[in-house]
């Protein structure tokens, strides 16, 4: 039997390391870089690079995209990781048209509950529906801040605020009417738990994920929501 010599055993055990680390290396999500454009719009790419004057993206999917740099306002870490990495996302239970309340669970706040029930109407949206949103989001505190900047009862972010032409987002009024009218920009374009999982990790998270991003936050808020719609 052949008695393996000390520099052999240090070459096994180098190559056996530098074998974990491949494995290691391999199991983490890949990197990812988020481009927003001038008009406010984001893609989630590969990588970038500059050829010629053109700003070259490597899409996440494979191929490549030439765009000219000007429309580029910013380019940054992608802190979602690729979909590939991580859980299929959460399948959806059929939608109806209806949304049955819980009165037992769901709040209606006297103070606030004619706000909500003029703005809802306004814009087609079920009163219920924005009563729980509000009740999960800031439990009806209008001085509400999260530690991402979201304001108020219905945790509008500044930006999105500003989209609907609304500043003052800490005035209850102003806040649910933002809030109520991004909320029917999110219905007409997703189902009711998809349009929920936007409000809360973003439209451009949905559309990656093609579902509900399998985050533990994002997933109890939808759950927590259905649940106060008796769903």
């Amino acid at each position: 039997m052949r008695v393996p010599t000390p520099a052999h055993v240090s070459r096994v055990a180098a190559l056996v390391a530098a074998g974990l680390a491949c494995v290691v290396v391999g199991a983490l999500p890949a990197s990812a870089e988020l481009v927003t454009f001038a008009t406010g719009r984001t893609m989630s790419i590969r990588e970038h690079r500059v050829d010629d004057g053109s700003m070259v993206l490597t899409l996440r999917g494979g191929g490549e995209m030439d765009v000219d740099p000007a429309l580029v306002a910013a380019i940054g870490p992608d802190e979602v990781p690729y979909p590939e990495s991580l859980p299929a996302p959460l399948p959806l239970a059929p939608e109806s048209a209806s949304l049955p309340v819980s009165s037992a669970l769901l709040t209606v706040h006297a103070t606030f509950d004619p706000i909500i029930t003029r703005l809802a109407a306004e814009q087609g949206v079920d009163a219920a529906l924005v009563r729980a949103i509000i009740q999960v989001e800031s439990g009806y505190q209008p001085r509400a801040r999260s530690p991402k900047g979201a304001v108020g009862l219905m945790q509008v972010m500044p930006a999105t605020g500003r989209r609907y032409g609304i500043t003052n987002l800490y005035d209850p009024s102003a806040n649910i009417r933002a809030g109520v009218t991004h909320l029917k920009r999110l219905l007409d374009r997703f189902p009711l738990a998809l349009a929920l999982a936007a409000y809360n990790a973003g439209e451009g998270t949905v559309e990656r994920f093609v579902g509900i991003p399998p985050y533990p936050e994002t997933l109890d808020y939808v759950a927590r929501i259905r649940a106060l719609l008796g769903r």
